[in-house]
C-alpha cells in the first residue's frame, strides 16, 4: 500500500488522496488512515484535484505545476505512507514514510521528465491525453491496491520501470524541451536571462572558445620559425 500510493502520488497526490479518504469514508475499511476520510481533507483534495486536472493539461504550465509540486508530492507520499504504518508500530511507520516519500520522489521525477518531452510537440491534445491517462491510471490502480495490494504494487512497478526507460529513451528530447523551457521563462520574467547568469550557473553553458594566443616571447614584426606547429 504504501509503494502504490507513493508512486500514484508521484504523479497525482490529490486523485491517491481522494480515493483513499472517500473509500473509507463509503465502506470503512480498515487498511485505509481514517485521517484521509475527514471531510476537511477531502474538499481540500476535491478542489486542488480540479486545478491541477486543468493545469496539468496546458504545455508550459504543467511543467510550472510540477516544479511546484517536487516537494509536496514526496511530502504527501510520505504522510501517506506514514499514516498506513501508524496503527500498528512506530518501525512500520517509518518504513512506510520513507517508501512512500521515496517512491513520490522517483515517480515525480520520471512523470516531469516524461512531460518534457511530451511538450516537444506542437499540437496540445498530446498534453491532453497523456494527462487524462495519468488521471486514470492513478485512480485505478490505487482503488486496485485497496483489495489486492501486492498486485497494484506490482503494477506500479512496472509503470515505474517502463517510465524511467522512456525518460532514458526520450533524454534528447527532454535536453531540447529544456532550452525553450528556459527561453519561455526568460520571457514571461520567470527565469534569469541568459546574459545575467554567473559563470557557475549550469544553464549558463559552456564559455566561448577562446582564440589562440601567440608566445610571449615574440614580438611585433618577427615571424616566429615555426608557427602554430603541434608542439606550439
Amino acid at each position: 500500500m504504501a509503494f502504490t500510493t507513493g508512486w500514484g502520488s508521484g504523479i497525482n497526490a490529490y486523485a491517491v488522496v481522494l480515493v483513499l479518504g472517500l473509500a473509507d469514508k463509503i465502506f470503512n475499511l480498515s487498511q485505509i488512515p481514517n485521517a484521509l476520510a475527514r471531510t476537511d481533507v477531502l474538499i481540500g483534495a476535491g478542489i486542488l484535484f480540479v486545478v491541477e486536472m486543468l493545469a496539468d493539461k496546458i504545455p508550459y504550465v504543467d511543467s510550472v505545476w510540477d516544479s511546484v509540486h517536487t516537494v509536496v508530492r514526496p511530502a504527501v507520499g510520505a504522510t501517506i505512507g506514514y499514516l498506513i504504518g501508524h496503527e500498528t508500530a512506530s518501525l512500520d511507520a517509518a518504513v512506510g514514510a520513507a517508501t512512500g516519500g521515496v517512491t513520490a520522489l522517483i515517480s515525480h521525477g520520471i512523470k516531469a521528465g516524461l512531460r518534457a518531452a511530451v511538450n516537444t510537440s506542437p499540437e496540445p491534445a498530446s498534453n491532453v491525453l497523456v494527462s487524462t491517462t495519468e488521471d486514470v491510471t492513478v485512480t485505478g490502480v490505487t482503488a486496485l491496491a485497496i483489495a489486492h495490494p501486492w498486485l497494484a504494487a506490482a503494477i506500479a512497478l512496472l509503470f515505474l520501470v517502463l517510465g524511467a526507460f522512456l525518460v532514458y529513451k526520450l533524454a534528447g528530447r527532454i535536453r531540447r524541451y529544456k532550452r525553450r523551457y528556459d527561453a519561455w521563462g526568460e520571457r514571461v520574467g520567470i527565469a534569469v536571462p541568459a546574459d545575467r547568469r554567473g559563470p557557475d550557473d549550469p544553464s549558463s553553458g559552456p564559455p566561448p572558445p577562446s582564440s589562440p594566443s601567440l608566445p610571449r616571447h615574440s614580438r611585433s614584426g618577427e615571424r616566429l620559425e615555426r608557427p602554430f606547429d603541434q608542439d606550439t
